[in-house]
């Protein structure tokens, strides 16, 4: 809303853990190199703990941009598993083919576990070394952990040949830390806390993040910093919720930067503090103003009457002050359906039936691939397509909403039976940033495209690249993926938030197709789209 106001390319301030936007401070560098260290150390385990915010996420996105191409990767996010789950999802994100065991529904442990070791061995035969991160480690119960060590057991008189990355919060050091679990410490070959930045590392982390979203303008006054950093404990998310706030109320006052009051008024509504009167005032009225402003600039030249029209009566859509704010479950179904629903949703999106069964496997069975990730809502526009949500009630208690409409300033759910709308602030609140939707898989044969490749692949490239730039692909035969596609690439990667490296990897891949297919589900409108 207020990017193009103070000149900006993007948002400075998003919590989408984007790695163009990592601030190395020195504890930051110190926690990558622990990471980079265990990932190229002999196997084992690599333990990296910090406060809700830190920036553990981001140090692990940049971490995956500079593992070796010798290693093969797999990343779970949500970890409240049991062992067989735990162990199903380690075979899904590595490709094992795991043949069943007695029970054919529910293949047993011993099963998964040689499946998992007979694919390490083979990886090891390759020349492959295999690298398991778990984020968010906190949440794994004490048996899962150590059927985790029990992995890492397997190894060459040279080295172990899986190597686990745990990242979780404090209280995961602290479960490492009991007698039942010294074995497993015991193999953990680096370690490393992430601590909150201090009021130096906040000021030079804003003018970081605005210059990375195109602006030198100091939006921040340097006497606010020392503020900002109080209010913040110097957590990198915090700042980033506190300063985005700051700057959203600065625009709708007309003001040039961010002063005092403006941030104090941001902090009040981040931490759930009233507001004094004589501060919302001010701040509603400068919002209405702004609304009314934009309104006129859009409003067409005068023209000479027209006849009249046939009235055609059409329901009348909520101003977002008068949307609830917040996103709650419908009494009358179940809190234990809420996947199932909303996935049967997501799939209704896609004019296909849900099956109750892995979703993701499901998708593959009609064409479709999963994306799960955590990110923020720049994310979800940027991908545009219905997504299932992972929310959080006002009591704490999780359930499964399906996001189907997003625009400026509310968000669309299908919500078990119902449709309900509510404003963003809920998002904010409620949204733990988890996430899956559904995407088309391109008729590609290779993970990643590289430059200097040519083929089928590079051929559905440049056809991708022609589309978007408004013309025919040409037919040309067995082109090259050269220096000209690589700067398109590039461009498309900036454009769309990703690191602009060149290379065709899944997350580009996904953009690409997506934005090409023109018959999938949106959740965008198409004018907000373009």
């Amino acid at each position: 809303m207020y990017q193009s106001y103070f000149g900006l390319a993007e948002a400075p301030f998003s919590i989408a853990p984007d790695p163009r936007y990592l601030y190395m401070s020195q504890r930051h560098q110190e926690a990558l190199a622990h990471l980079l260290y265990g990932v190229n150390g002999g196997g084992g385990f690599v333990l990296l703990t910090g406060e809700v915010g830190a920036g553990k996420t981001t140090i692990c996105r940049c971490l995956l941009e500079q593992i070796p191409e010798s290693c093969d990767v797999a990343y779970i996010f949500n970890p409240k598993l049991t062992v067989a789950e735990l162990l199903s999802t380690i075979c899904a994100e590595f490709g094992i083919a795991c043949p069943p065991g007695n029970d054919s529904a529910n293949p047993s442990v011993k099963v998964y576990v040689d499946c998992i070791n007979a694919y390490l061995l083979d990886a090891h035969a390759r020349g492959r070394h295999t690298v398991l991160i778990i984020d968010e480690a906190q949440n794994l119960s004490a048996d899962v952990l150590e059927q985790l060590r029990l992995l890492t057991n397997l190894e060459t008189s040279q080295r172990k040949l899986l190597q686990i990355i745990l990242l979780g919060q404090p209280e995961l050091a602290e479960m490492l830390a009991r007698p039942e679990l010294r074995q497993l410490a015991q193999r953990i070959i680096a370690r490393y806390h992430l601590g909150p930045l201090d009021r130096q590392e906040v000021a030079a982390y804003v003018r970081h993040r605005l210059g990375v979203s195109g602006t030198q303008r100091q939006l921040f006054p340097a006497a606010l910093m020392g503020q900002l950093y109080r209010l913040s404990g110097g957590i990198p998310r915090i700042v980033n919720v506190l300063c985005d706030r700051a700057l959203l109320g600065t625009y709708v006052q007309s003001k040039e930067r961010v002063d005092r009051a403006t941030l104090k008024q941001a902090a009040r509504e981040v931490f759930h503090k009233p507001a004094a009167r004589s501060m919302v005032r001010p701040l509603l009225a400068g919002l209405l103003a702004s609304a009314a402003l934009a309104a006129a600039m859009y409003l067409p030249v005068a023209q000479p009457p027209a006849q009249p029209k046939p009235e055609v009566k059409t329901e009348a859509a909520k101003p977002a002050a008068a949307l609830p704010v917040t996103l709650e479950w419908p009494a009358a179904e179940p809190l234990s359906r809420s996947k199932a629903m909303a996935y049967t949703a997501l799939f209704r999106t896609w004019g296909a039936d849900y099956q109750g069964e892995d979703e993701c496997r499901q998708a593959e069975a009609i064409g479709l691939r999963c994306q799960t990730a955590r990110g923020g809502l720049d994310e979800l526009r940027q991908l545009n397509r219905p997504a299932v949500l992972l929310m959080r009630d006002n009591l704490g208690q999780e359930f499964h909403a399906t996001l189907t409409r997003l625009d400026d300033q509310s968000a669309t759910f299908a919500v078990g039976t119902e449709s309900i709308t509510v404003a963003l602030g809920a998002l904010a609140e409620q949204w733990s940033g988890h996430y899956t939707l559904l995407w088309r898989m391109p008729p590609v044969a290779r993970k990643k495209i590289r430059p200097g490749e040519r083929g089928p692949d590079v051929e559905w490239l440049s056809g991708q690249l022609a589309q978007l730039h408004g013309k025919t692909a040409e037919a040309a035969k067995d082109p090259v993926f050269d220096e000209a596609m690589v700067r398109q690439v590039k461009q498309f990667q900036l454009a769309r938030g990703l690191t602009p490296d060149g290379t065709v990897g899944p997350q580009t891949m996904m953009r690409l197709s997506g934005a090409a297919d023109l018959t999938a589900p949106k959740l965008l409108r198409e004018q907000e789209a373009k």
